[in-house]
């Protein structure tokens, strides 16, 4: 059983490079999500209400839900720096943002199995190879997914899907739930999936995944449904797939959770939309 399968089969996290080079000067970033990785030089990282933060090795800065930041460096030595704003699968509702740090710094030296993709990450942004950007844009692809799975194995979420798919137990369930979103699922289902009584279960898994499962099952239904949409598919088969008989009660749930109508998420043209 791989628990990341299926959840990163809907919400693949995506990263894309926009600067690599020497950092010279005082550079801000706005509160989209960051990846950094720093190859050389000193960095110091400013963050409001935090305390400035120095750093001296080559190191990962990964900042998953955009937080407004600054790098600060020697004018005359400046950073070598790889700087790529992140996705991690949409804003509302987002299964992997929950739960992770504000930030997650980790020095290379102390991480040796990100090692080999960051020198290969690395080589890439300071040539001029043909392909360069594409190349950095799948590597940092690659990076994160290996950045969320060290996050998840050391246990550094307290709450969340992640801290979740930490716990065998409820590993298993939220397995069962990403394979299988148009499922009727009850609790009943679920605790047995994990071995527990209905009210242990539901108590587990509030205090460990922050709500109730059937909660977490709509949530994850819709995000689902959000990709689907987004590809074109049209409302009433997405509502089928996602475990809705009635597009109408689909519809009703899509606007609570997402704060807009299915139709005004679908990829296809108006047209289709109304001869679908």
């Amino acid at each position: 059983m791989d628990p990341f399968a299926a959840l990163f089969d809907h919400v693949t996290p995506r990263a894309r490079t926009f600067f690599t080079g020497n950092l010279c000067e005082t550079r801000h970033f706005t509160d989209d999500g960051h990846l950094h990785l720093l190859k050389g030089g000193v960095l110091t990282l400013a963050r409001a209400g935090q305390v400035d933060l120095q750093l001296d090795e080559p190191s990962l800065l990964f900042f998953p839900r955009g937080r407004v930041h600054s790098f600060t460096v020697d004018p005359d030595r400046g950073a070598d720096l790889v700087c790529a704003t992140v996705e991690l699968g949409g804003a509302e509702g987002n299964p992997i943002g929950q739960g992770l740090p504000e930030l997650v710094v980790l020095p290379l030296a102390s991480h040796p199995a990100l090692a080999p993709v960051c020198d290969l990450l690395i080589g890439e942004a300071f040539s001029e190879l043909s392909g360069r950007q594409v190349a950095l844009d799948q590597l940092l692809d690659y990076l994160l997914i290996l950045i969320v799975r060290h996050v998840t194995d050391s246990g550094r979420v307290a709450t969340g899907v992640l801290a979740g798919l930490g716990d065998p137990r409820l590993a298993r369930v939220l397995t069962a739930m990403h394979d299988a979103p148009g499922k009727p699922w009850t609790l009943e289902d679920l605790a047995g999936i994990a071995g527990m009584s209905r009210t242990r279960f539901a108590e587990h898994f509030r205090t460990r995944i922050g709500q109730t499962p059937i909660d977490y099952l709509t949530v994850w239904r819709m995000t689902v449904a959000r990709q689907l949409l987004a590809r074109g598919k049209p409302v009433k088969s997405v509502a089928l797939q996602v475990g809705y008989q009635s597009g109408a009660a689909f519809s009703r749930v899509f606007s609570r959770v997402t704060g807009r109508s299915p139709r005004s998420s679908n990829g296809l043209r108006t047209a289709d939309v109304h001869s679908s």
